[in-house]
This record gives structure tokens, sequence and C-alpha cells, in this order.
């Protein structure tokens, strides 16, 4: 059996639902399949944000530290899922923590060279900018979600 190039992992993918063919191949350059095993951390709140991952295989955990409680989930992240949007504004730096909690395989970005691609490419730019955007306000939402869930029952967290 052979395996998906980038290229077709990327046509497959939902996040890249739509995106026409010379886009997806512009794209498919500046990323690479990877594993990650379970309790794998991708990254910590705050370290450096210079990659993204779209989700093909496997569960990953959004956390954040809360004083007093440790490290809370925040989301899970399931197939289809994009890892990561911090990359795409500065200070580049990771405003969650990401922990593999079943076997990952993904497709792993560079995200230094999507954004110099986003910034030379103003069309492609504004698309894919919008599709980070959702990824953000999905986020935001499952930030709230979580938060309200632990100041209203915090003896359970």
């Amino acid at each position: 059996m052979t395996a998906l190039s980038v290229f077709d992992q990327l046509a497959l993918h939902p996040f890249a639902e739509d995106l026409p063919s010379d886009w997806l191949h512009r794209w498919s350059v500046h990323g690479r399949p990877v594993f990650r095993p379970s309790r794998h951390r991708l990254f910590s709140a705050g370290d450096p944000a210079n990659k993204f991952w779209l989700l093909n295989a496997g569960v990953v955990v959004l956390d954040m530290a809360v004083p007093g409680r440790g490290d809370i989930v925040v989301e899970r992240l399931r197939p289809g899922a994009v890892i990561g949007w911090s990359w795409l504004m500065a200070p580049y730096r990771w405003r969650f923590g990401a922990l593999v909690a079943e076997d990952i395989h993904a497709i792993e970005f560079d995200a230094v060279r999507i954004r110099d691609m986003i910034a030379g490419e103003p069309e492609l730019g504004r698309d894919l900018n919008a599709r980070f955007l959702a990824v953000l306000a999905d986020r935001l939402e499952a930030s709230r979600r979580r938060l309200a869930e632990l100041y209203a029952y915090p003896e359970t967290f």
C-alpha cells in the first residue's frame, strides 16, 4: 500500500476543501507527514509558534494552565481539525498547549514559509486567513465554554 502524498492528504482534509489544485500544490511543498505517539507534547503555551498541523488521525487535547488547578483541557481535536493558529500573528507564540491524547497522523507545516507564501499571494492569503479565522473563533468559543464550566462547577475540577 502506497502512502498518500502531502498534496493528496491536503486535498482530502476538510480544512482545504474547495481550494484550487494549484494552491494546494504551492501549500503542500511546505508540509510533511508526521506521526506523534500518545503523551507527546506538540507545544506549550508561550513557546514559539513555528508550525501547525492538519490532523488526519488520532486525538489532541488543547490545554491551558489555571492557577491552583494545573493544566485543564479546553478542547479535544479529532481528525479533520487544525492544530495551531498562533503562528499567524505576532508575537508568534502559542496561546494554549497541545498534548497528543491518542497517537496521531498529521501533516505538519512550516509556519514561517506559509506566512511568506500568504504575504506573497494576496488571494490565497485572504482565503487561508478566513479559514484560520474560523479556527480561532472555534477556539475562543471552546475556551469560553470551558471557563464557564470551571467557574460554574469549581469542585469538579
